[in-house]
């Protein structure tokens, strides 16, 4: 039996649907109940009430008036008629007739209800007028002098933990340029040299901006070099036009 909203559906011998269309099946002698097992009613009843632990109270005893009917319906097909009247079955029938009577106009109103428009899914309610709430903030006093000696507090900590040190810049000096002229002109070709080649490599790791930097700072310590070296007699220097290349040679004896 499988719990639907308004009655469970069922799977007997002979019949497979709502418990309240049976109902109304054997009412009109629709159906055959010798077909039908009361027993396997009964279980799969148990079944649902027992696994839907969240079913309304009155929908359960709804669906029992309604399995009551049917057993009291098939035990009238078992037990031999009598010849007399039972005055308590007829009033058992006609209290279990009233009480379906009463389910059926209950399902109608509910019918009835849920199509009317529904405050929330079809109309809405104004909305609720502002309240203004009071917020007690005596207890968030503020002490301006407090708060600003924390402040300051704050900043000389972190000031004792930032200090800046500026990074050391390596520049190419004359001196560094007098000792690597020196020692490469006795090993270069023989004949003009451009001066770019004494000029040093850069450092691993160095960026665009600041390999131009230095070597614009080696160049000029280069050439300052190569001028004082020329000064003294050690090589020669020349530029064939303004703007040109400047090229050094080792001063040759009789040139």
């Amino acid at each position: 039996m499988e719990e639907s909203a308004r009655s469970p559906v069922l799977h007997l011998d002979g019949f497979e649907g709502p418990l309240d269309l049976l109902l109304d099946l054997a009412r009109a002698q629709k159906v055959d109940l010798a077909k039908i097992s009361i027993l396997q009613l009964v279980e799969q009843y148990l079944a649902v009430v027992e696994s839907a632990r969240s079913i309304r109270l009155e929908l359960a005893a709804d669906w029992l008036v309604m399995a009551a009917w049917l057993a009291w319906l098939k035990s009238r097909l078992l037990l031999p008629q009598e010849e007399g009247p039972d005055e308590e079955a007829e009033d058992a029938a006609e209290l279990l007739a009233a009480r379906l009577e009463e389910l059926a106009r209950i399902g109608v109103a509910a019918e009835w209800l849920s199509a009317r428009p529904q405050l929330g899914r079809d109309v809405f309610a104004r909305g609720e007028s502002e309240t203004l709430v009071e917020i007690d903030r005596s207890a968030l006093a503020l002490d301006v002098p407090q708060l600003m000696r924390a402040y300051m507090a704050v900043i000389r900590r972190n000031a004792r933990h930032r200090v800046y040190t500026p990074r050391t810049i390596r520049f190419w000096t004359v001196q560094d340029a007098l000792s690597r002229l020196k020692k490469l002109l006795g090993s270069t070709p023989p004949g003009w040299n451009d001066l770019d080649a004494f000029l040093p490599d850069l450092p691993a790791g160095t960026d665009e901006v600041e390999g131009v930097r230095i070597r614009r700072a080696a160049m000029a310590g280069t050439l300052i070099a190569g001028l004082e070296l020329a000064k003294s007699g050690m090589l020669e220097l020349k530029q064939d036009e303004a703007f040109g290349r400047i090229q050094l040679r080792p001063h040759e004896e009789g040139a």
